[in-house]
């Protein structure tokens, strides 16, 4: 699913392409994309775009009359674009979008349809799309303190909740934590304060990093190939893979489609977290430390 990082490269490179530009028409291919509509699209219809902004993980493109498309791209939507002397999208695309410089149109891979698009009129009716998180670039130290201990939960579940941090998932959280040398089952109300700081400060860092990486990757470039598993990342996707720190195998916890990987040396102090599956499976013969582990797969 694309994150804060990859939201933020999408809306620099719809800026430099519809920004100013009108709406020629839209074909909604995909009638379950459309989840909500306070008006019909005729009334964007020839209208500008005067203003692109990222509610959370949410793109929204905001038209002249202060109406928006809002869409949330889930795990497997992605924009695409074409000029308009390239052919035009085909029947694989959801909607398709004709401005003054080409063709914006949104495609989803996989059975499972879970991309969404809002049709609205109004800042009241926009500000329903954000669950309210705040972005960390915006906060200094005693703020994110507050928000990352207002409750007592896994560190891996607060920085992805949209309700407290803004544009952070699965992928990035992981990257975050390795960089924190924290463990993502560590309760957030257990931290010392130093470990907040730690925290803080790799959450900023991991977020521009990534994004400087993805605007250097692309460059002027339409970014078409979005994707939640980079080479470069520590542990984000790398399970069975070598820690690029200290070279300790990347372990993982899976739960329903989610998975989180880790570092058990940098992160952990060695040991292994329970996977929901396995450990339920194995109980007792479930290894609880890396050398653990190494004994087991040499016998």
């Amino acid at each position: 699913m694309p994150e804060l990082p990859d939201i933020t490269v999408y809306i620099e490179a719809l800026e430099t392409r519809i920004s100013g530009s009108r709406l020629n028409d839209v074909k909604l291919q995909s009638p379950f994309l459309l989840r909500t509509a306070d008006i019909s699209f005729d009334r964007i219809i020839n209208k500008s775009v005067v203003e692109l902004r990222r509610i959370g993980k949410r793109i929204a493109i905001g038209f002249e009359d202060d109406y928006w498309l809002v869409f949330h791209l889930m795990i497997a939507g992605r924009f695409h674009w074409k000029s308009l002397s390239q052919k035009a999208p085909g029947k694989n695309a959801l909607i398709i979008m004709t401005f003054d410089g080409g063709f914006l149109y949104l495609t989803e891979t996989g059975k499972k349809k879970r991309a969404s698009l809002h049709l609205l009129q109004g800042e009241k009716s926009l500000s329903l799309q954000d669950p309210g998180g705040m972005v960390v670039d915006t906060l200094d130290l005693e703020a994110f303190s507050k928000l990352l201990t207002r409750s007592n939960h896994t560190l891996k579940r607060v920085l992805t909740d949209p309700r407290v941090f803004s544009g952070i998932g699965n992928a990035y959280s992981d990257e975050i934590l390795h960089h924190a040398r924290l463990s993502p089952i560590k309760q957030s109300q257990k931290l010392s304060a130093d470990e907040v700081k730690r925290l803080y400060h790799s959450t900023k860092e991991v977020l521009q990093e990534w994004t400087n990486r993805l605007r250097n990757q692309f460059g002027d470039k339409f970014p078409e190939k979005i994707t939640a598993f980079h080479s470069e990342m520590a542990v984000h996707g790398k399970y069975g893979e070598p820690c690029l720190v200290c070279q300790s195998k990347v372990q993982r916890i899976r739960y329903a489609s989610n998975e989180t990987n880790y570092c058990p040396r940098c992160q952990t102090s060695g040991k292994l977290l329970a996977d929901r599956a396995l450990s339920k499976l194995l109980k007792k013969d479930w290894p609880k430390t890396i050398e653990e582990l190494e004994n087991r797969k040499n016998h």
